[in-house]
């Protein structure tokens, strides 16, 4: 019997866009992705992936404590527990990305994956962390991530998580496959003029070398006061082939939904041998510089 997933992404805009309220910024964005995390249930989706630190804007455009204030414990936080209720009354597995408080002053770019029953699998921290201009300021932030490359054991299939920046090291995502990866999310936040001529490069070679499906979510808008760039959409779904097979809107909040044929994975790796045939001994200098 052929082992069908149905998956979502969700890319949404920030409603309360240039507003200085944090707590109400917040509440929006996470009473708007309640709203389309419905939408994904009733098109049928058994796992869906919310954006790159979800009930926010892309705050790292600048530096300011203030933003602190909207971290919370993982998974003991109210973001997650509502994210866990969610889950089990929408019966969908849930890749929740936000921003971490592990302990005072200690914050991490985390994302929590939850099972259909609302069970808290355990959660991934975004390891590479870009500090560039313009606008993307996360040492500032957040640490890097210190819980390796999870794989998590799901009804929908073993799922990773990979977060925007790490998107640019094949490393990781070797580990991803290693590690036993079908389906990758990478939620991201990402602006035109600075990485878009890669957004639909790197991703689908990573899914080719490691033959899993990734599903690349990308928010829409710009973002006052920041201004920093045009937060371009386009988040799809692209195979083991990496051939995208799924594709979302550069402006619109959408939903995306796709059909992932996780029967496809051993069929390319029947053709293409990359694990066998990779030489571990001959990368040493990887790990030494």
């Amino acid at each position: 019997m052929p082992r069908i997933t149905r998956a979502a992404l969700i890319q949404a805009s920030n409603p309360l866009e240039g507003s200085e309220d944090l707590k109400a910024i917040k509440r929006e964005m996470i009473d708007k992705h309640i709203g389309l995390l419905e939408s994904a249930a009733q098109g049928g989706a058994q796992v869906c992936c919310l954006q790159e630190i979800f009930y926010g804007p892309y705050f790292c455009a600048e530096q300011d404590t203030r933003w602190y204030s909207t971290a919370e414990p993982v998974p003991d936080g109210p973001t997650i527990k509502l994210m866990q209720d969610q889950a089990k009354k929408l019966g969908m597995i849930l890749v929740v990305p936000v921003y971490e408080e592990a302990m005072p002053g200690v914050y991490y770019n985390t994302a929590a994956v939850i099972d259909e029953n609302g069970l808290y699998l355990g959660k991934y921290r975004k390891h590479h962390i870009p500090h560039c201009n313009p606008g993307f300021w996360e040492k500032f932030y957040f640490k890097p991530g210190d819980l390796g490359y999870p794989v998590f054991e799901t009804s929908a299939g073993k799922i990773g998580v990979y977060i925007c920046y790490d998107r640019h090291f094949p490393e990781g995502a070797r580990e991803l496959g290693l590690n036993g990866a079908e389906i990758v999310f990478n939620p991201s936040a990402t602006v035109a003029g600075l990485s878009e001529y890669l957004w639909k490069l790197e991703q689908p070679a990573h899914a080719v070398a490691n033959q899993y499906f990734v599903g690349a979510i990308n928010r829409v808008g710009t973002e006052a006061p920041w201004n920093i760039g045009e937060f371009y959409g386009t988040s799809y779904f692209c195979d083991p082939r990496g051939q995208i097979i799924s594709e979302a809107s550069r402006e619109q909040d959408e939903v995306l939904i796709a059909d992932l044929d996780l029967d496809m994975i051993q069929q390319v790796r029947d053709t293409w041998q990359f694990f066998r045939d990779r030489r571990p001994e001959s990368y040493e200098q990887i790990s030494s510089w």
